[in-house]
């Protein structure tokens, strides 16, 4: 008697095995490198994306050592290779002399390493290649790697996993590159950074120097425009910030004002002149106040906060946060009533309108270029207000909060989709 043969079911292979292996790679993204700078804000933005993703507990940090101190203040522009090996140069020619006591003490193991070669590594230097392998090698059982980078030394770096892990990897760059956007999978960069392209930009540029003025080229595909920066004070950060500085924030007298100091920058200009205003507006609205309290930045010059200090350190009502123990800026956004900001800090002012609490900024006049077109932003979408000392601090108003973390991570499962891939756990995976 013949056996009878069956018909194949749908989506059925030749080989007898689901097709999901058939098409020869897993399908799911569990796990996360993030590759850092060690500036704790564009660090702060890889982290944030990866919690919005859900995989805040699945990420390893890898980090782009710069040479610092020193000398190496004044060649921070150089590639970071070429920066390394001028300090290697630089550090051997001026230590020769310094090497004969170790050879006199038999540490020949010592000579001629620099410091950090010879001390633990906390967190391991961001090599493309070792990143790459890593793909290649967990596809099995971990299946396709998310790479997530931010900050302009990253970029060489996640390019080149890009390059050597196409079919392994999903690679996103936060910020713009200033270079061609498909060497990556995904750019996640605030809508300012292509005001360069902008009429009333190209207006502000001589024609000359036009060409060499970056972008180039308007925003593609591979590009996800957010209002502001992303960052990591999300609604589960800031409910922990809430349980943590609940013992010292809590019973204070509300409103709670907090006012957040930053720094002059390159597209933000000012001096002692706006801290004047800023301590005559406190002053004023310190009345609808029930506590205030004041935290700089490590941008903030000594001057502008020793100003601050001896006008407004002594009231009853005011903190000044003297930069000593723990940071309590997530506190403060968990339990503050309103912000006041100076205009400086993109991050600042992102983390502020994501609450949905009153933002008032001081300054914002003062920025021009791209840092000019994001207060104007912000204005148009009415998440901020200028600060003028004319405020009832006990009248609240509210906006719809800035989701840009939300909204990024949105795009990629979408991107990751296309590809068949997915975000989560508990899959088993196999590749041939």
């Amino acid at each position: 008697m013949r056996a009878i043969k069956l018909p194949e079911p749908p989506g059925s292979s030749s080989s007898g095995m689901p097709e999901i292996f058939d098409r020869g790679i897993s399908c799911v993204v569990r796990r996360v490198v993030i590759i850092g700078n060690g500036a704790a804000g564009a660090e702060h933005q890889s982290i944030g994306l990866v919690r919005a993703l859900g995989l805040g507990n699945n990420y390893s940090l890898f980090r782009v050592n710069r040479p610092k101190d020193g000398y190496n203040y004044w060649l921070r522009w150089l590639p970071v290779s070429l920066h390394k090996k001028l300090d290697h140069v630089l550090k051997h020619f001026h230590s020769d002399w310094r090497q004969l006591p170790k050879l006199l003490q038999g540490k020949w193991e010592d000579v001629d390493k620099p410091e950090e070669e010879r001390s633990t590594k906390i967190i391991p230097d961001a090599d493309a290649q070792a990143i790459a392998t890593l793909a290649r090698e967990e596809i099995n059982r971990e299946g396709p790697l998310l790479v997530v980078a931010s900050g302009r030394d990253t970029v060489p770096v996640a390019e080149a996993v890009k390059k050597l892990a196409p079919q392994f990897t999903f690679v996103v760059q936060i910020q713009h590159p200033r270079r061609r956007l498909d060497h990556f999978d995904m750019v996640i960069t605030p809508l300012h950074d292509f005001y360069a392209l902008s009429p009333a930009a190209q207006q502000e540029i001589p024609r000359l120097l036009r060409p060499f003025v970056t972008p180039q080229q308007p925003p593609d595909k591979h590009v996800v425009l957010t209002v502001g920066a992303l960052h990591h004070a999300d609604n589960a950060m800031l409910r922990a910030a809430a349980a943590t500085w609940h013992a010292e924030l809590a019973p204070l007298p509300k409103p709670l004002l907090i006012v957040n100091v930053g720094g002059p920058t390159r597209y933000c200009q000012y001096g002692e002149d706006l801290v004047l205003e800023l301590i005559s507006a406190v002053k004023q609205v310190l009345a609808s106040c029930g506590s205030i309290r004041i935290s700089f930045s490590r941008r903030t010059p000594h001057q502008i906060s020793e100003m601050l200090c001896k006008e407004l350190g002594g009231h009853a009502k005011v903190y000044i946060w003297d930069g000593r123990g723990p940071n309590p800026h997530l506190g403060h956004l968990a339990w503050g009533d309103a912000f006041v900001l100076t205009a400086d800090s993109v991050s600042m002012l992102s983390e502020s309108c994501s609450t949905g609490k009153p933002v008032y900024v001081i300054g914002g006049e003062r920025c021009t270029w791209k840092i000019g077109d994001f207060h104007r932003t912000l204005r148009q979408r009415g998440l901020i207000r200028s600060f003028t000392g004319a405020e009832d601090m006990s009248e609240s108003w509210s906006y719809p909060p800035l989701n840009d973390n939300a909204e990024a991570a949105a795009r990629i499962r979408g991107a990751l989709a296309e590809r068949g891939w997915s975000l989560g756990l508990g899959c088993f995976y196999f590749y041939k």
